[in-house]
């Protein structure tokens, strides 16, 4: 399932995000690639131990944890530093699958990869292709947001980034080994929680949202992981 969730980052943080990966030093985008992707990718990012990546990463760690939305999407354990990428003209990524399992930059942890999210750090008007286009078995589903939405869909997915014809597009990209690994589970959480939230809004003293509630939590007892 693809989620889009707007406005994770605010007007100011994505400015500053913005400035300062106009500065920043890029690097082949191949360095972090799989011996697959390598045939692949071609695009930059920055070098995940820079100085720029971990106070951009900051930023965009801080706003996602503070988010709502993407809590209840994705029920997260463990989230990856985001990688941040550029795509000028001719650039793209090819289909392919997200590794099963990564490491954190700099240290002995390692993530299953459940949920792979982009960050839009570029307005849509900023570069022409670029779409993220992502395979399941409903079709290619498309994605190209304004600069500080985020899109989510499971790591399972063969999924590709369409050719730059002009421009240049920015994008954070992370990974979440969430409490429940099924992807149709967590969908399913995700509904039901969406469910409550608006039964509560219209229709707060409603008897069957304590029961509601309850089923939520103990479908989540029962499929996360700890």
């Amino acid at each position: 399932m693809m989620i889009k969730i707007p406005n994770i980052l605010s007007a100011a943080e994505l400015a500053q995000c913005r400035e300062r990966l106009m500065h920043a030093e890029w690097q082949d985008g191949r360095t972090t690639a799989g011996q697959q992707a390598t045939k692949v990718k071609a695009n930059l990012q920055l070098s995940q131990t820079s100085a720029d990546s971990r106070a951009l990463g900051e930023i965009v760690m801080n706003a996602i944890q503070r988010n709502v939305l993407f809590r209840a999407a994705v029920l997260p354990r463990h989230i990856s530093p985001p990688l941040f990428n550029k795509y000028e003209v001719g650039m793209t990524y090819g289909a392919h699958v997200d590794n099963a399992i990564r490491q954190i930059p700099g240290t002995s942890q390692r993530l299953r990869t459940d949920v792979s999210a982009t960050l839009f750090l570029s307005d849509p008007t900023d570069f022409e292709g670029g779409e993220l286009i992502v395979q399941d078995t409903y079709g290619a589903h498309r994605a190209k947001l304004p600069a500080g939405d985020l899109v989510l869909y499971p790591s399972t997915s063969l999924h590709r980034v369409a050719p730059v014809a002009s421009g240049s597009r920015l994008a954070a990209i992370l990974w979440v080994q969430s409490m429940v690994k099924d992807d149709n589970e967590r969908a399913l959480l995700f509904e039901l929680d969406r469910s409550i939230i608006e039964l509560s809004q219209s229709a707060p003293e409603h008897p069957t949202l304590v029961r509601f509630t309850a089923v939520y939590h103990n479908l989540v007892r029962k499929w996360s992981e700890m």
